[in-house]
């Protein structure tokens, strides 16, 4: 895995598509995982941006992913709790349950062969086409 090539496409997209003024993308973060990997291997944050997780988040973040319950569960990302409203082949959307915005939260989860990508948005349907957009944008310039 060439590291270098991961911080600079990370770089350049989250500088473009992570933050506000009228970005797709309020927070982003990119999680080192192997399902396939011994389970003494940890998850790791490998970027972030927008948003700071602290490891014991992220251990809460994986354990649901491995549980699998991906219906009948929520997860927790920074102070938001989020349940997921639907499930694709390699990611699912999830919407906020206790934003305090009109318009709604909400989250996407992008799995690669490597990693997780979560990205975070504030709004609804359109917000949610713009946010898939941008992660459709990273996960493909991460696989070339």
């Amino acid at each position: 895995m060439d590291w270098g090539f991961i911080h600079k496409v990370w770089d350049k997209w989250a500088s473009l598509c992570v933050g506000s003024s009228g970005r797709p993308l309020k927070a982003a973060i990119l999680i080192n995982y192997d399902p396939t990997g011994p389970s003494r291997l940890l998850s790791t944050i490998v970027e972030q941006e927008g948003i700071k997780v602290t490891p014991i988040e992220l251990s809460q973040f994986i354990d649901f992913i491995k549980c699998n319950n991906l219906r009948t569960e929520s997860f927790i990302i920074g102070p938001n709790q989020y349940v997921v409203t639907s499930i694709h082949e390699n990611w699912f959307c999830a919407r906020c349950m206790n934003t305090s915005k009109p318009a709604g939260e909400g989250a996407i989860v992008m799995q690669t062969a490597t990693f997780f990508l979560v990205a975070l948005y504030d709004g609804s349907i359109g917000s949610a086409s713009r946010a898939m957009f941008a992660v459709d944008q990273f996960v493909w310039q991460l696989n070339r």
